[in-house]
């Protein structure tokens, strides 16, 4: 058996009297895409932040590539090889595509001339090659998706985890998006991504993780997720799986 990328032990995280996360454990094979997913307000997003290093949990403990990485920031943790998106994207908007790029680009590669050259590799292989020059204010929300996850990859990491990256797209640009999440998943980084749009994660998590309430309920592969009762229970409520099995008798 591989060796896990990243392990997460029973992490919890608390706001005043709400529990965020509640002793979230799981681990994430290298070189795979995982898919993190579960209805609004689960705790997603904050189980994020914590391993990319923004929060610091509670209890519990992360481990990536061996190390415990529990509470580093996430400067140290990028230098490890962690990125992220975010779910709000937010360029340089008075820098061009490429200067956007090369901040990201900047982390291994401190010589200027040498970020914005591999800030155009990084463009062309997300789909923004002919947009190097633009202003990133002039972008698409598709285009300023590409861009926040051309800024992931631009720092050479190991694990990037993508936060609703398909998120405010159209079907046909959810359908361009998908071969790009595959392409990077090829080169050898590992994706552990958080998303709503179902059809995607069936298409292309090997991997799905199912967070309610903070608590992961529920592992494995698309098609066992999607059949779990406690899935079904968690996305349609109470008495949701009992009803569909029962409606898929009578049909």
């Amino acid at each position: 058996m591989a060796e896990m990328l990243l392990r997460i032990y029973a992490i919890s995280k608390r706001f005043g009297g709400l529990l965020a996360v509640d002793k979230a454990s799981f681990n994430v094979r290298p070189g795979r895409i995982t898919a993190l997913i579960g209805p609004n307000g689960a705790g997603k997003t904050t189980l994020f932040a914590i391993i990319s290093g923004f929060l610091t949990p509670d209890e519990g403990r992360i481990v990536y590539d061996g190390a415990d990485i529990t509470g580093a920031a996430p400067h140290m943790l990028a230098r490890r090889g962690i990125a992220r998106t975010f779910q709000i994207v937010q360029p340089f908007a008075g820098l061009t595509v490429r200067e956007n790029i090369a901040v990201g680009a900047h982390l291994a590669r401190p010589n200027r001339v040498d970020a914005l050259a591999a800030a155009g590799e990084v463009a062309y292989a997300v789909g923004l090659g002919t947009q190097l020059e633009q202003s990133a204010a002039t972008l698409t929300v598709a285009g300023r998706k590409r861009l926040e996850l051309a800024r992931a990859l631009a720092t050479k990491p190991r694990l990037v985890l993508l936060d609703e990256v398909l998120a405010g797209l159209n079907p046909s640009e959810i359908r361009d998006m998908v071969p790009v999440i595959r392409k990077i998943a090829d080169w050898g980084v590992t994706i552990l991504m958080i998303e709503h749009v179902m059809q995607a994660v069936m298409t292309l998590a090997e991997q799905v993780l199912v967070l309610a309430e903070g608590r992961i309920i529920a592992e494995g592969t698309p098609q066992q997720v999607a059949a779990d009762r406690q899935v079904i229970e968690a996305y349609l409520g109470h008495g949701a799986a009992a009803r569909m099995i029962s409606g898929a008798g009578h049909g």
